[in-house]
């Protein structure tokens, strides 16, 4: 490998450290890089790529830590599909970051939605999210309404719902029997979860529209509490499956596509529709 073609700035390998096969790879990662003359950053603030060794959401995760710092992600997939990675196989990993750094690899932005939470004519909540943005209710029943661009467009009477980008359309919006969506488009699906009102069809619409979500009614039953705050958690907002938020009677979210773009390495054309075909055995 010619190492005048492998030259850039450092990298970060992101991982669980109480994963076993993701820390031995990192540390074959390391020792390539280290050989190759690639730099190692200590922290990642200010890595030029950030390898991340493990399932999607590990992959998701470096992403969220990552977003505002302009990384290129580069996911090495230890988990059941990789959706989200760069590399599905093990045995793929250190011939493909040959090519990697030799730059033989195009890049792929995807979109992000940027969410708040206004409370009293005041904004109490801000967060991202490049899967999707759940409001629900765990243990109960609750009452919400969507609307696009000021016109009503859902009535939910049930656990909730969920808006997601074309990247997590293959997440939990897929588990809510969501439709998958090609991760280069950009839009926003809005997915019920468990309305008992007639079942409604998730809706697919541009990545421009803004979306408000207006909480109308739900019993208070304080069997679920955020441990440090003792708060009553009883219909909560979260972004990728963190950043828990309760929300209240009244409370109005507002969803919009993020200025943000987090950027894949793409490796393999199609990588996709491969990963589909992988993940339902599609011949």
């Amino acid at each position: 490998m010619n190492t005048a073609h492998t030259k850039q700035s450092s990298v970060y390998i992101y991982y669980h450290t109480d994963n076993p096969r993701a820390a031995q790879w990192a540390k074959k990662i390391g020792a390539w890089l280290h050989k190759h003359h690639i730099p190692l950053s200590p922290n990642g603030v200010h890595a030029h790529t950030i390898i991340a060794l493990g399932g999607d959401g590990t992959i998701l995760e470096a992403a969220r830590i990552f977003q505002k710092n302009h990384h290129i992600i580069l996911g090495l997939n230890l988990g059941s599909v990789g959706f989200l990675a760069s590399v599905r196989a093990e045995k793929d990993f250190i011939p493909q970051l040959t090519k990697f750094f030799s730059k033989k690899y195009t890049i792929t932005k995807r979109m992000m939605l940027s969410v708040s939470v206004e409370r009293d004519k005041k904004i109490v909540f801000r967060s991202h999210a490049l899967n999707e943005v759940v409001i629900q209710n765990p243990l109960g029943m609750s009452e919400t309404e969507v609307y696009i661009e000021g016109h009503s467009a859902q009535f939910i009477r049930g656990s909730g719902l969920l808006v997601a980008t074309a990247t997590g359309s293959t997440a939990f919006n897929l588990s809510a029997h969501g439709p998958i969506v090609m991760p280069d488009i950009p839009c926003m699906i809005i997915t019920e979860l468990l309305d008992h009102n007639m079942p409604t069809p998730s809706m697919v619409i541009h990545a421009n529209k803004h979306i408000t979500i207006h909480i109308k009614h739900f019993r208070k039953q304080g069997l679920l509490a955020n441990t440090a705050t003792t708060e009553a958690l009883d219909v909560i907002l979260s972004t990728d499956g963190s950043n828990i938020f309760a929300l209240k009677k009244g409370d109005v979210i507002h969803i919009n596509r993020s200025p943000r773009l987090i950027r894949f390495a793409e490796l393999e054309k199609n990588y996709f529709l491969k990963s589909i075909q992988e993940k339902f055995s599609f011949r």
